[in-house]
C-alpha cells in the first residue's frame, strides 16, 4: 500500500508488498524489498538499497548525504539487508569515495530512536544499538553487538563479536569480541558472560574465552607475548581463533 501523499520518485524501485505510509519521501535512486514498511515522513535518498521485510519507522532519515566535507555528490551506496528495525528520526549514511565507497547494514540489527550510523560503517547481523548510541565513519561493528544509549564509537574503530558497550562510554579503540568495555574513554570490564550464554554459548567455551581474556587483558603481557600465550596454551576453537585475529588486527589498540 502507498498512501497518496508520498511522494516517490518514477525511477525508484519498490517491490510488491511494499508499504509507504503518509508524506515519506522516496528517492530516484532508492530500491525497497518486498514486505519493507516505510512509516510516515521517513525519507529515503541518495544510491540506497534495502532488503525484505524492513521497518522503517516516522521520521527515520536513510540514505542521506553522508556528513563528510570532502563529500561531492559522487555515487556512493548504503546498503541494508532484511528484517532490520530502523526507528524514530534514526540517519543511516552511504559511503564515501575516500572510504569503502558504501555503508552496509546486514540483517535483524535494531536501531532505536536517534541512533546515527556514519558513512562508509560496517554493521553485521543481530546488533543493538539503544538510543542515540553513535558510530563515527569508518566504523565496523561484528555481529550480535549491543551498544548502550548514548555511547559513541570513534572513526576506524572496530566493536567486536557478542561485546556489550554500556550506557554512556566513549570508545576510542577497538572492543574485543565476547568482553564489556564502559566509561569515558572505554576500558575492560570483563568477558560478557551472561550475553554469551544467551547466545548459547557452552560452559567450556566461555571458561576458555575467559582465560585467554585474562591473559590478554589482565596478565600484563604486550599484545604478541600474549596472543603466543593464548595459542600455546588454550584448546583452540573457531570463537577463540576470531578473538586471536580480532585483537592481532588492531590499529587503534585495544579497550583494556
Amino acid at each position: 500500500m502507498i498512501h497518496p501523499t508520498a511522494i516517490i520518485h518514477p525511477d525508484a524501485r519498490l517491490a510488491p508488498e511494499v508499504t509507504v505510509e503518509p508524506y515519506a519521501v522516496i528517492g530516484e535512486h532508492v530500491t525497497i524489498g518486498r514486505g519493507t514498511v516505510v512509516g510516515p515522513h521517513a525519507v529515503i535518498d541518495g544510491w540506497t538499497e534495502i532488503g525484505e521485510e524492513n521497518q522503517i519507522f516516522h521520521s527515520a532519515a536513510v540514505g542521506g548525504r553522508p556528513q563528510d566535507l570532502k563529500y561531492k555528490g559522487e555515487e556512493t551506496w548504503l546498503r541494508i539487508g532484511n528484517r532490520n528495525i530502523i526507528r524514530e528520526f534514526t540517519t543511516l549514511q552511504p559511503g564515501t569515495v575516500t572510504g569503502d565507497g558504501e555503508t552496509t547494514v546486514g540483517n535483524g540489527n535494531l536501531f532505536m530512536a536517534y541512533c546515527h550510523v556514519a558513512h562508509d560503517c560496517h554493521v553485521g547481523n543481530g546488533v543493538i544499538m539503544a538510543n542515540a548510541s553513535t558510530l563515527a565513519g569508518h566504523v565496523m561493528v561484528e555481529d550480535h553487538a549491543i551498544l548502550g544509549g548514548l555511547s559513541a564509537i570513534h572513526q576506524y574503530t572496530r566493536i567486536g563479536a557478542h561485546t556489550m558497550v554500556s550506557g554512556g562510554s566513549m570508545v576510542g579503540q577497538d572492543v574485543l569480541p565476547y568482553t564489556v568495555v564502559s566509561g569515558n574513554r572505554a576500558s575492560s570490564s570483563g568477558l560478557n558472560v551472561i550475553g554469551l550464554k544467551r547466545r548459547g554459548f557452552s560452559d567450556e567455551l566461555v571458561r576458555t574465552l575467559k582465560k585467554a581474556y585474562k591473559i590478554l587483558i589482565r596478565s600484563g603481557l604486550r599484545l604478541a607475548p600474549a596472543l603466543e600465550q593464548i595459542e600455546r596454551e588454550l584448546p583452540m576453537s573457531p570463537e577463540l581463533q576470531h578473538f586471536i585475529a580480532f585483537a592481532r588486527g588492531a590499529k587503534r589498540g585495544i579497550c583494556r
